[in-house]
């Protein structure tokens, strides 16, 4: 049977359980038909490039299906029905990639990459002032204050 990738875009305002709802539908109408659902990708709630239908942001979902043209054609039908789903795709491919998509790999790596890096301390006016009061860290005033305390003799 041939294979299908469905990418589809889902109101902001749902769930994510409104979401899996509706893939839930999709995969139900492809088994119908004899076909089914290979893969399942929910990549969360994502800005859109413009706005769609008043919408700024929306749940993306990825289906890779394996089914006849038959159920394709309906399973693109009800998704151009459903009035949640503000846009959806499907394209015919060779083969479906049991592996991560490249949307799901990507937010993998920018995690850890957040999480590794945390950047200097803030200066002494965003701290939390539970510390004794260190003075001013210039190298200015340091030399001074510590010329202070020798009573100038060297």
């Amino acid at each position: 049977m041939p294979l299908y990738e469905t990418v589809l875009i889902a109101r902001n305002d749902l769930t994510q359980a409104q979401v899996e709802a509706i893939a839930d539908q999709i995969a139900a109408t492809v088994a119908e038909q004899g076909g089914e659902v290979k893969k399942r990708e929910y990549w969360g709630l994502r800005g859109l490039a413009y706005r769609i239908k008043k919408n700024r942001k929306g749940h993306y979902m990825l289906l890779g299906i394996d089914c006849n043209a038959v159920a394709e054609r309906e399973a693109d039908r009800l998704l151009g029905l459903n009035e949640d789903v503000l846009r959806h795709m499907t394209l015919r491919i060779d083969a479906i990639d049991e592996n991560p998509s490249a949307i799901l790999s990507r937010r993998g790596e920018e995690r850890e990459r957040d999480r590794s890096f945390r950047g200097p301390r803030p200066a002494g006016r965003f701290s939390s002032g539970r510390g004794a009061p260190r003075g001013d860290d210039r190298e200015e005033f340091r030399a001074r204050s510590h010329d202070d305390n020798n009573g100038g003799e060297e």
